[in-house]
């Protein structure tokens, strides 16, 4: 049985997309997901006030809390024998040091934790151009296909980033690589003494064959992280 969680809440279209790829290989899986958006949480986690769980189907389940909560209960409670932990697909890249602020990748992060093998999906996205999830599903069955007959090393996970593709151009290839080490731009504009971040995700600096250049170069950037 996999868990199938995100960060961007159990009701956007990613988590949708991730969910059809795992049925169409066949595979048993339960959603447990935020109830609302905790997109850049990291990991964090809820320790001092109630988490309420609704269960909205035999195999989905909305939680009150951060998608690492997700995991947790997951594991402790909803589904004790747990095969791996499927988290996705973002609406954005999480590639480089994003993992670190990643809500996406975190809840991977809390299965490795437990020994339990997981694969964080992002979907980047340039500019305000939208997502074909259709095809977010099949590029993500090829992934699936690649990874899940191989075991890991205990302690590590997959972080996953698909192009911005569509089918009018040439199928992207799965590379495995290394993460990108260099920060996000960090630039903000001052409006009457408050600052707030204009970054440009698109114009960020990265390693020579790093993750980053992988995806923004149209590929699929599968790279293997540590605790």
């Amino acid at each position: 049985m996999f868990v199938i969680t995100n960060d961007d809440g159990i009701d956007a279209p990613g988590i949708r997309s991730l969910l059809n790829a795992v049925r169409h290989m066949n595979l048993e899986a339960i959603v447990v997901a935020p109830q609302s958006p905790f997109s850049g949480c990291g990991h964090q986690v809820t320790t001092t006030q109630p988490i309420r769980v609704e269960q909205r189907s035999e195999y989905e389940y909305a939680i009150a809390g951060t998608p690492v909560d997700c995991v947790r209960i997951a594991l402790s409670h909803l589904c004790p024998h747990v095969e791996g932990v499927l988290s996705g697909i973002n609406a954005g890249g999480n590639l480089g040091t994003d993992v670190y602020i990643s809500g996406t990748v975190a809840a991977v992060r809390e299965a490795a934790m437990h020994r339990i093998p997981g694969i964080a999906f992002s979907n980047y996205r340039q500019g305000k151009c939208e997502i074909d999830w259709s095809v977010a599903t099949s590029l993500v069955i090829r992934v699936l296909e690649k990874l899940l007959p191989n075991s890991i090393e205990p302690g590590t996970y997959w972080n996953v980033n698909l192009p911005q593709y569509s089918a009018r151009l040439p199928e992207p290839t799965l590379i495995v690589c290394a993460p990108c080490t260099q920060p996000l731009p960090n630039t903000f504009r001052l409006e009457e003494g408050c600052f707030y971040y204009n970054g440009d995700y698109a114009k960020r600096t990265y390693d020579s064959g790093g993750d980053v250049e992988t995806c923004f170069s149209g590929h699929i950037a599968i790279t293997q992280l540590s605790l």
